[in-house]
């Protein structure tokens, strides 16, 4: 068995034997054990900072007379922890009582000693879309805090169920789920080991039946309110603290609120709280707007006590009243936007001013919280029960102007989503023109992004707010913002795999398309959920997409369009073609790929597109590789690689250097086969393709165990190991005696 040996400006060359003989290109076979010294040199990238994941937001400094629950939920947790079986708790009261502040102190005082191996946080409302919860994205989520790889992170429900349990498997995790509202949301999200804590509005009686601890957080009661008041404001007298407590049903949220609004304002007194709340010092005058306002806040709390609700409209009334006028702006316009979080750069696009000062105070008020990112600008956030405020304060602006304000949020969005798009994926078909705007117009200070890792990292985390922009620019009839949002942002769902998002997301842009009459872009948005529904296993709603696209093809000027459906119509053949049962049908299948992956190529070719070309000439050797037709995949191979080295294509070189390998193994060539593989994950590691290597790695252990090559088999079995070590899968347990 012939090995490969480097010189490290990637050509391979024979170091030992006096002879060798040419694969492609630089690649070359040369003498026996150099392939594995080969694998063992490949550098892989240093595995992340070893710090379990801490989050979840943060324990106040202030927090008492939940003394009783706090012990409930310690021992709830405790108990549970020092079972063989995964617990849960689940924690139940209005919204604003402070259920989710419970949870933080528990953590900080005893919890997070019992979980080493971190804590996972997530809060469902911003995944929730007409009531039901996208566990997927919030499974992949877990998976990335937990090192995971995104590379690694696969596309489906069932798979990234599978790889988080497998992760999991052997850590102590704590894992914290805020806004639950059904007991399946809770059942998909527990760890293997340890524990979760789920905060909600109500009891889940089905929760409670699997073995659930049920913890009820009530409003305080009068003496432990005026204990709080009495900490917050030392010199409070006890009559007027009882009153504050009384006025605001005893809510937590309503009367920090209320005595946050005092603290900056020393000239006040409690007893002005008071009389303003007594007084009722609404901030729109609209008797009807305060009556919507305390349903609306009754209906958020759950209890039925309609008291607690309208206790906390008339405090948050009072503290919006009673704050500086650009701040009240702010608030309002926070009100109007979709979406549950916004930056400073989004509030000074939408014609705020004084947005940081007016975020200040709004911090301070504690009408709004920051959020955590992994993206660079500040996110902010009103809290649920006071965003529900803010949108129903919003209701009674005139609709010329609320609506100026929804289209100045869709044109930020939009050229945002386009500069982030022309980052991530660069020189690729779009039938979009490139944004007016220069990126630096967008951002208030500085820019939102600066290159592909950034530009991902901000799209991924206004991903909440753009599924809701695109739906408000949908019902707005803003059609040519919806689907040009949805042409961007496949760069952000094909790169982190939000293929529910992509799916829902392009039914709203084949609706625009059609309202609009563009048959180009709707061939576009077709086969843009086609891909998601094919990532996600579904076939025929994939195909039944293409077959739609495919009747608008004549309407269509970009022979592009044509390929890009003929591409995933092969694709899907292919992937049929894997699960025949019968050789003779997946022949058959590989063949039907083959004459679509033409099309495809010639599609490309008339305009021309060079990438387009690399791609497809690549799809063709595939097919032909799956219908054992190895030589004359080999050509096309050949024509494409040099296609790609003459246009600076590298990324597509390990893959073409992959198929390549698959078809000398085919014709027995085993040799080639391996100097092949050895290039594909050469390439692929210097790339930082890191799917690639593995595949490239596998394929390169499958070829040694045929050739009996022990020592090739031992490095590729070692490196890929360490691999996946470093990209965030952990082995499995060694079993038990």
């Amino acid at each position: 068995m012939n090995g490969l040996g480097t010189d490290g400006g990637g050509s391979m060359h024979n170091t030992v034997s006096s002879t060798h003989n040419t694969v492609s290109g630089d690649a070359v076979i040369v003498g026996p054990l150099l392939m594995a010294q080969h694998i063992e040199g490949i550098q892989l990238p240093p595995p992340p900072p070893d710090v379990p994941p801490s989050q979840g937001p943060m324990p106040s400094r202030v927090f008492v007379n939940r003394t009783k629950e706090l012990a409930d939920l310690r021992d709830a947790a405790l108990s549970l922890a020092a079972g063989p079986e995964p617990g849960v708790v689940l924690v139940v009261g209005v919204g604003g009582v402070g259920k989710t502040q419970l949870v933080a102190q528990a953590v900080r005082r005893e919890l997070h000693e019992r979980f080493p191996d971190g804590q996972l946080y997530v809060d469902l409302a911003d995944h929730r879309r007409d009531g039901a919860v996208d566990l997927a994205a919030v499974l992949g989520e877990f998976l990335r805090a937990l090192r995971v790889h995104k590379d690694y992170v696969p596309g489906g429900l069932a798979e990234r169920t599978a790889l988080f349990r497998s992760v999991a498997a052997t850590l102590r995790l704590l894992v914290k789920v805020d806004n639950v509202q059904h007991a399946p949301e809770v059942r998909a999200l527990v760890p293997p080991q340890g524990l979760l804590v789920a905060t909600g509005r109500r009891v889940l009686p089905s929760l409670l039946m699997d073995g659930a601890v049920l913890i009820d957080v009530a409003p305080l009661d009068g003496a432990a309110g005026t204990e709080l008041v009495r900490r917050w404001h030392a010199d409070a007298d006890e009559g007027t603290a009882a009153d504050v407590v009384r006025l605001c049903a005893g809510h937590p949220l309503a009367l920090r609120a209320a005595l946050e609004w005092l603290a900056a304002r020393p000239q006040l007194t409690l007893d002005d709280v008071v009389r303003d709340l007594t007084a009722g010092r609404y901030g729109t005058g609209d008797d009807g707007v305060r009556e919507a306002m305390g349903m609306a806040m009754g209906a958020v709390g759950g209890t039925g006590e309609g008291g607690v609700g309208e206790a906390v409209d008339s405090v948050l009334d009072s503290v919006v009243a009673g704050i500086s006028g650009h701040t009240r702006h702010l608030y309002d316009l926070l009100g109007v936007l979709p979406g549950t979080t916004a930056t400073a750069d989004l509030l000074t696009a939408v014609g705020a001013t004084g947005v940081d000062e007016g975020l200040g105070e709004l911090l301070s008020c504690r009408l709004a919280v920051l959020v955590e990112s992994s993206d660079r600008p500040r996110r902010y956030r009103l809290h649920d029960v006071v965003r529900a405020h803010a949108r129903l304060r919003a209701r009674a602006l005139p609709e010329e102007r609320r609506r100026a304000v929804l289209r100045l949020v869709v044109d930020f969005y939009a050229d945002a989503a386009a500069h982030g798009d022309a980052l991530v994926l660069g020189d690729r078909f779009r039938i979009q023109p490139p944004p007016v705007r220069p990126l630096s117009e967008l951002a208030a200070r500085g820019t939102l992004f600066t290159d592909r890792a950034d530009a991902l990292e901000w799209l991924d985390a206004e991903r909440v707010n753009f599924r809701a922009v695109i739906r408000v620019a949908a019902d707005e009839g803003w059609y040519e913002e919806v689907w040009r949002l949805c042409e961007s942002l496949w760069a952000l769902y094909h790169s982190r795999k939000h293929l529910a998002d992509c799916v829902e997301s392009g039914l709203l842009g084949i609706e625009a398309a059609q309202h609009q009459a563009r048959p180009d872009v709707e061939i576009r948005m077709r086969n843009q959920v086609a891909r998601a529904a094919y990532e996600l296993g579904d076939l025929d709603r994939a195909e039944s997409q293409l077959d739609a696209a495919a009747d608008l093809l004549g309407l269509a000027g970009d022979p592009r369009l044509s390929g890009v459906v003929q591409e995933s119509r092969g694709l899907i053949a292919l992937a049929r073609g894997r699960s025949e049962e019968s050789p003779g049908a997946a022949r058959e299948r590989a063949e039907e790929a083959r004459q679509l992956f033409e099309r495809a190529l010639a599609a490309n070719r008339a305009v021309p597109d060079p990438h387009g070309i690399v791609v497809q000439s690549y799809n063709v050797a595939q097919a032909l590789v799956a219908g054992e037709r190895w030589a004359d995949a080999l050509g096309v191979l050949d024509e494409a690689e040099e296609t790609a080295r003459t246009t600076g294509d590298e990324p597509m070189l390990p893959r073409i250097d992959l198929v390549r390998a698959h078809a000398f193994a085919g014709l027995g060539a085993l040799d080639r086969a391996v100097a092949a593989a050895g290039a594909a994950a050469e390439a692929a590691a210097g790339l930082k393709q890191f799917a690639k290597l593995d595949q490239a790695l596998e394929l390169l252990t499958a070829l040694a165990d045929r050739a009996e090559d022990r020592p090739l088999r031992a490095a590729c079995e070692e490196k890929l190991g360490a691999l996946r070590r470093t990209m965030g899968l952990r082995p499995p347990a060694a079993p038990t005696a």
